[in-house]
């Protein structure tokens, strides 16, 4: 039997000065080999830096993105950035300098006829080949695979509910750098694949929206919440379920109904488990959740969150 982590939130651990804004929106959260979390958001400053302590460190980006949506940090400590509607994936260093980019600025390709690439929404790079995976996404049903200078190695996926299609792909991980997890997230499932794409097996979930693999070879996955004729009912998502590299229940936080306290969640988009753990969670709050309230609250609405294990 695994042991069950238990988690308990860090209300309000970063310190965002004077000026600077998420803008309602954190969408992804990543953290470097020095666990510094970077926050990919809709603000001005499309990426905030902070360290583990939630001390404000740096931001750059400003202009660079059209709708900030994915981001990973790589082995060497490279971001990628994947702007969905821009439909294109940046890899730049910590300092902002870009490196690669893969698509074209505003140039989507044709809608749900598998090309590269239609709102992208997720990125994962092997730390051995360096080969890189996007997950494509909301105008498309595929994950594409490069080598490490960004030539097309391989596609993958089609519309549809059977074992290996899609129905909005919307995060992605890699397990032992040779099993890549696909959040499927309107078919309500994890897929599992080979590098090749391969079809493994598939994990029901509810409603994922985000799936990354932890230090401790757990599965993260931020759970969505129910449609709104469900609204109200209890332990429907609004939650991080972990599971273990066979798809199997290991735990899950978050309270059983969403909201703005420290102990829950309301659109859990992009996670990062750091070196000691600690879970950092992004929320597209405002967009799913309080745009929709016919009275949304007063101030700063929570998007960014950090849990530690007890």
């Amino acid at each position: 039997m695994e042991n069950k982590p238990e988690f308990k939130p860090i209300p309000y651990w970063c310190e965002i000065p004077y000026g600077i804004s998420l803008a309602n929106d954190a969408t992804s959260v990543a953290v470097d080999s020095q666990d510094n979390v970077y926050v990919f958001n809709r603000g001005p400053d499309p990426i905030i830096i902070f360290d583990k302590n939630g001390n404000y460190q740096d931001r750059w980006g400003k202009g660079d993105f059209i709708r900030p949506h994915g981001i990973y940090i790589d082995f060497e400590d490279n971001l990628y950035l994947v702007d969905d509607v821009g439909h294109f994936i940046d890899k730049r260093t910590k300092e902002g300098k870009l490196l690669l980019r893969l698509g074209n600025p505003n140039k989507p390709a044709p809608w749900q006829e598998g090309g590269m690439f239609n709102r992208p929404t997720d990125a994962v790079v092997n730390s051995s080949s360096g080969d890189i995976f996007i997950s494509d996404g909301y105008g498309n049903s595929r994950v594409h695979r490069f080598d490490n200078e960004g030539k097309h190695i391989l596609s993958w996926g089609e519309p549809g509910s059977d074992p290996g299609k899609f129905s909005l792909p919307h995060n992605i991980t890699l397990i032992d750098n040779d099993k890549i997890v696909v959040a499927d997230r309107e078919n309500f499932r994890l897929q599992v694949f080979t590098e090749n794409g391969e079809f493994l097996d598939q994990w029901h979930v509810h409603h994922p929206m985000s799936v990354r693999l932890g230090p401790d070879n757990n599965i993260y996955v931020g759970e969505m919440g129910p449609p709104p004729v469900q609204e109200g009912v209890k332990n429907l998502g609004n939650s991080i379920l972990i599971l273990n590299t066979k798809g199997e229940f290991i735990s899950r936080f978050g309270d059983e109904l969403p909201g703005s306290e420290p102990n829950q969640f309301v659109a859990p988009h992009g996670i990062a488990i750091d070196s000691k753990g600690s879970v950092y969670v992004a929320e597209v709050a405002w967009t799913y959740w309080y745009s929709r309230q016919e009275k949304p609250p007063i101030g700063e609405i929570p998007s960014l969150r950090k849990w530690v294990r007890n």
